[in-house]
């Protein structure tokens, strides 16, 4: 009786256990083996070097539901330069080694390696993933992400169907040319791109909007395939949701659907008010959902990114076709949908402080804590460094070490980095509308460390440029966080004149800096790990706009194998000094070797199996 006692009591004791694997039993386990490699393509209808993942550009979509695992198994067979991918939005809670940037959170995979990358998707909501080494997205290694609510969950809008469009932009200068440029002491910019995508199609030299385009020829209707514009068929009167992501290297874009107005509801993967708009601003990284009605005369309409932020020239705008199926495919008579001027920045920042969290009894959104614990002021300026121009924040271009930045804050490697306290403010006297003439800053890759629980507030400051009267528009990315964007503002943030948004703001992981202003946004500091944030502009990150905020790495227990064997940290694994270290999880779920949310379910399941055996028996 007493061994019978002991089990039925075990067996009561796991009712609350079982109780959640239910709740949980929808989540599931999404498996993909990809081969990362160059191929010729014609994304614009010339021929380049793409990277490819499986033989695809874009890469493959992934679809999900907010809880599954995701296992990518990832072949390098780039044959001479290492990669790594990163997760865009995906939070990454209590997997930071799975972000995929290199020199920060893992070592770059190596030319004929593999690397399994293992990770929650935590939330609902459109994502997208792409490299991030060197410029290696630039070169076209991207894909959407796609995640969808739970079983039993519910979105705070209806729909009927849903498009996925993946916004980019493309050069004809290979990105190792480009590199070089912006590295060299005759500094070389790379310029304009040549093409806007849309899915990876986008056309050179002509356009199915010839007749709205000056100087632009009409293409052939027997476009080749790979740049031929993709048609979104849709049902009239329906409800669609629109994802749109922008994976751009360069380019801020202004996206629009001829004669359908958008109903924006979703902000990087967080719900927001709905608000009406014609047009959308969206800066790379940026992700949305709208809503469209298809309400109008069945017909063709444009679907149209139009470059903005930077001076002209610039490229023709990318184009697709919104076709009502009722009618047959064919390129719209009509003019294309009306563009702002590349420098209509009131429209913009109008656009930007349209975007608000949504306020609903029947969801639980998060509102930001009232005060912080500590503030950081990030000037953002260009340098002269002896010939190198180069980005700087607080005067410091960022340079990544050899060694993941994840490693050596977790093992104490003082020597694997710059150690050097980086600098929380500037100096009170710079003035953001005439820098020095020829400021000059240093390189360093030191790191603003962060205790858990605590309230962040990250003033980012924008400032001229080293061209007279010239200051850009920057789109800042934090990994491993959403964050509340409080607000923006003109010239010089001070915390005496301007008044922050602590009632509704919307909760991003991407936010625009705008020319010669301010951008305020607060985090807290929940989620341990080493997480850089960044200018999600290619080329600019490339020349040190950037800085690494590690936040409670002592709370990270351990690291999978295969993550940290490079620099400092590849010494100790092969002293076998990596006590803290865990074995790599396989492509298959069974042979994790850590127990996240899907083991302990199996473990719970064998558990109770065993103790119904020995009931039985």
């Amino acid at each position: 009786m007493g061994s019978l006692f002991l089990l039925v009591s075990s067996a009561l004791f796991l009712i609350p256990l079982v109780f959640q694997t239910c709740l949980m039993a929808s989540a599931e386990v999404q498996s993909y083996e990809w081969d990362v490699e160059y191929m010729y393509w014609k994304p614009d209808c010339v021929e380049s070097l793409v990277m490819g993942i499986n033989g695809e550009f874009p890469g493959p979509t992934i679809k999900a539901k907010a809880g599954d695992t995701i296992l990518v198994k990832l072949n390098n067979k780039l044959h001479t330069e290492g990669v790594v991918i990163h997760w865009h939005g995906i939070r990454q809670i209590e997997t930071p080694w799975a972000d995929g940037t290199a020199a920060i959170s893992q070592c770059a995979i190596n030319p004929g390696d593999s690397f399994l990358y293992n990770f929650t998707v935590d939330k609902a909501g459109t994502y997208f993933y792409h490299g991030h080494y060197g410029m290696q997205r630039s070169a076209g290694l991207y894909g959407s992400i796609i995640v969808d609510v739970a079983d039993g969950q519910n979105e705070p809008f209806d729909y009927d169907d849903e498009i996925t469009i993946l916004l980019s932009d493309w050069y004809h200068q290979s990105v190792h040319k480009q590199e070089v440029g912006l590295s060299s002491k005759r500094f070389r910019w790379i310029g304009e791109p040549q093409s806007i995508l849309m899915n990876g199609k986008g056309q050179f030299g002509c356009s199915f909007g010839a007749k709205s385009i000056k100087n632009s020829k009409l293409c052939s209707k027997d476009i080749d395939e790979q740049c031929k514009p993709e048609v979104f068929s849709v049902h009239p009167n329906k409800v669609y949701r629109v994802r749109i992501a922008s994976t751009t290297s360069l380019a801020s874009l202004n996206f629009a659907i001829e004669n359908h107005t958008m109903k924006l509801v979703e902000a990087d993967g967080n719900y927001i008010q709905p608000v009406a708009v014609d047009s959308l601003y969206i800066y790379s990284g940026d992700t949305y959902s709208v809503l469209i009605t298809t309400d109008q005369d069945p017909s063709n309409y444009w679907i149209s990114a139009n470059q903005t932020a930077r001076k002209p020239p610039l490229p023709p705008p990318g184009l697709t076709i919104l076709n009502y199926k009722s009618k047959p495919v064919d390129t719209p008579v009509s003019p294309l949908p009306s563009s702002p001027e590349w420098n209509d920045f009131a429209e913009s920042k109008s656009f930007a402080n349209k975007i608000l969290a949504l306020q609903s009894d029947q969801l639980t959104i998060p509102k930001p804590p009232t005060s912080f614990n500590r503030r950081l002021f990030l000037l953002n300026t260009q340098s002269n460094n002896s010939g190198y121009i180069r980005w700087s924040i607080n005067n410091v271009s960022l340079v990544l070490p050899t060694t993941p930045l994840l490693g050596s804050l977790k093992f104490g490697l003082q020597n694997g980095f710059d150690s050097e306290k980086p600098a929380e403010n500037y100096p009170s006297n710079y003035n953001i509308m005439e820098p020095p003439a020829n400021p000059s800053s240093k390189s360093g890759s030191s790191v603003y460390k962060f205790d858990y629980g605590k309230t962040i507030d990250v003033i980012i400051q924008n400032a001229n440029a080293l061209a007279l009267d010239t200051s850009e528009v920057h789109p800042w990315h934090l990994h491993g966080h959403d964050f509340w964007v409080l607000g923006y503002g003109e010239g010089k943030f001070s915390s005496d004149s301007n008044k922050l948004n602590l009632e509704n703001p919307p909760l991003r992981n991407n936010v625009v800096l705008f020319p010669h202003g301010w951008t305020a946004i607060r985090f807290v500091t929940d989620n341990p790990g080493v997480w850089p944030f960044h200018c999600h502009i290619e080329p600019h990150l490339h020349m040190g706009m950037g800085v690494v905020f590690a936040e409670a790495v002592n709370r990270i227990k351990t690291v999978p194998d295969g993550v940290l064997e490079c620099g400092l940290t590849a010494k100790m694994i092969l002293t076998d000094t990596r006590a803290t270290l865990a074995p790599s999880p396989s492509l298959s779920p069974g042979g994790a070797s850590y127990l996240g949310p899907t083991g302990a379910v199996n473990l719970i399941f064998i558990y109770l199996f065993y103790v119904g055996y020995m009931f039985v028996n």
